[in-house]
């Protein structure tokens, strides 16, 4: 090397010396403005967080001293039964959305449920039953199990409803709840235990026969079961809790914000209906409300080459008017796009 471009690199390095001492100086000025920014909360979330940590609070739940269900004793003072109940209890007490709607749906079917079960002689507690099978929801399980009583196609037939693919009195309310009185009596008068009837109902009564025969006990709470069965009476207690006292679980509701029925009459029909849509327009209103009336009608027909009597519930006059409800009015007729 030169002379020359000795002198010149010995110019430059103090200069790029400086400047690499500045660049890093910015890009630790730069990180220490964003560490700032994202680390350190401002006001407004203290704030927050202080009125969160207030006004949040979660409780454990108060056992009753003494229970009853199915007009059976239920035997809290044994600990596992306790903590059993516990553990159902601070589920629905915190998954609030769900649990706020079992209040609102009971009150629109009970009324209906209630009634049959004392016309059937079951215990009033069944109508929880139908909570903790499906919300009161017409909803079908993974296994097929449809309905408000999660009836099973071939059990549903067994027990005397009408299965296919345009009827399927599993979503008939009234019927249903009748097919699974039946199955609760039988079941008792085997096991002579509500508990046991309950339990059946959801393992089936062979297996529960297999159980109480390997295991040589006749009480559900002695029972070692698969989880959803050991589970399954002791969320009927929790939902019975719940909704007999709301105030104690921290639900606060109007009358208002309960669901209410729809005023209806009985259609008798003995004949086939082509088009169930034409048939509700006809009438004054909707294959949507048809259809909400009567869940049990699968199809947009109904088949009836039997002349079966079918008992269709429609809307009353007096309630359509009350809504200002308007007969629907035919589309125009769109042409067929190739």
């Amino acid at each position: 090397m030169s002379k020359k471009e000795k002198e010149s690199d010995q110019v430059s390095s103090p200069i790029s010396s400086k400047l690499m001492w500045l660049g890093g100086m910015i890009s630790l000025l730069v990180i220490s403005a964003l560490y700032l920014q994202y680390s350190v909360p401002d006001k407004e979330d203290i704030s927050f967080k202080e009125k969160f940590n207030r006004d949040y609070k979660v409780y454990a739940i108060n056992l009753p001293s003494n229970l009853v269900l199915m007009d059976e004793h239920v035997p809290l003072e044994q600990f596992n039964i306790a903590e059993k109940l516990d553990r159902e209890l601070l589920v629905n007490t915190y998954w609030q959305s769900q649990t706020l709607l079992f209040f609102k749906r009971s009150q629109k079917w009970f009324p209906m449920i209630e009634s049959i079960l004392e016309e059937e002689g079951v215990p009033n507690d069944f109508k929880y039953l139908a909570i903790i099978e499906s919300g009161l929801d017409n909803i079908v399980s993974p296994s097929g199990a449809a309905g408000f009583w999660q009836i099973m196609k071939s059990t549903g037939r067994e027990y005397g409803l009408e299965v296919n693919s345009h009827i399927d009195e599993r979503y008939h309310l009234e019927k249903a709840t009748r097919a699974a009185c039946t199955y609760l009596k039988k079941a008792y008068e085997m096991y002579g235990s509500w508990s046991l009837a309950a339990a059946s109902y959801n393992m089936g009564m062979n297996g529960m026969n297999r159980k109480l025969t390997d295991q040589q006990v006749n009480s559900y709470y002695d029972l070692h079961l698969n989880t959803e069965t050991a589970r399954y009476v002791y969320r009927m207690i929790a939902v019975k809790l719940i909704l007999e006292n709301p105030n104690d679980f921290g639900f606060n509701y109007r009358e208002k914000d309960l669901y209410k029925t729809i005023p209806t009459s009985e259609l008798s029909v003995d004949t086939a209906i082509p088009d169930l849509s034409n048939f509700a327009n006809a009438q004054g209103y909707s294959y949507s409300l048809l259809k909400t009336l009567n869940p049990w009608l699968r199809s947009k027909q109904l088949a009836n080459a039997s002349n079966k009597n079918y008992s269709i519930k429609v809307p009353t006059k007096t309630y359509l008017e009350s809504v200002d409800y308007r007969k629907p009015e035919p589309l125009p007729q769109f042409a067929k796009t190739e």
